[in-house]
């Protein structure tokens, strides 16, 4: 319908969504030790006076080898809260774009009986160019072709409810 297919460009707003849905997928598990977290350093490395040095109290100073991380990495979550109708209308710019510069192919009666990646690889093929990534959308789970497909290089399987911006524009390149 022309409510998905024939809306207008929005540069913006498929940005915004295509970075946070980037975002999300950031594990965030990064870490490093601060002072007190690292081990040892209870006891002077040498005396106050008399060295010609200066003056530590620890060996897990900062500055020290060995020492403390200041104001390193601590995990975090890099999720970003996208509105549902904000990503639809990212879902809905970028497929526009894509059907007005026919980049977009629709695939009726796409069965499969048996679990062989040699069918879904030539349906592939007929659909889209060599070596591009390919994005297949199916209307509900179909487990034969996720297992059929999931060998084939750059083929990506996705449910209508689960496709997203970032998705399209990733298949699309």
């Amino acid at each position: 319908s022309d409510a998905i297919f024939n809306v207008e460009e929005n540069a913006g707003l498929v940005h915004e969504v295509v970075v946070a849905l980037q975002n999300s997928r950031h594990q965030g598990i990064h870490k490093v030790k601060t002072r007190r977290e690292v081990r040892g350093g209870g006891a002077k490395p040498f005396r106050q006076k008399g060295t010609g040095r200066a003056r530590q109290g620890s060996s897990r100073e900062p500055h020290m080898r060995g020492g403390g991380t200041v104001h390193g990495p601590v995990p975090r979550s890099y999720r970003q809260n996208v509105p549902k109708q904000v990503r639809r209308q990212a879902l809905c710019c970028v497929l526009s774009s894509r059907a007005r510069n026919e980049r977009l192919a629709v695939v009726q009666g796409m069965n499969f009986d048996v679990v062989k990646a040699k069918p879904v690889a030539d349906m592939v093929n007929c659909v889209s160019k060599e070596g591009r990534r390919t994005l297949l959308v199916t209307a509900d789970y179909d487990n034969t072709l996720l297992l059929s497909s999931r060998n084939i290089a750059r083929v990506t399987v996705r449910t209508a409810a689960e496709v997203n911006a970032l998705d399209v524009m990733l298949a699309a390149r």
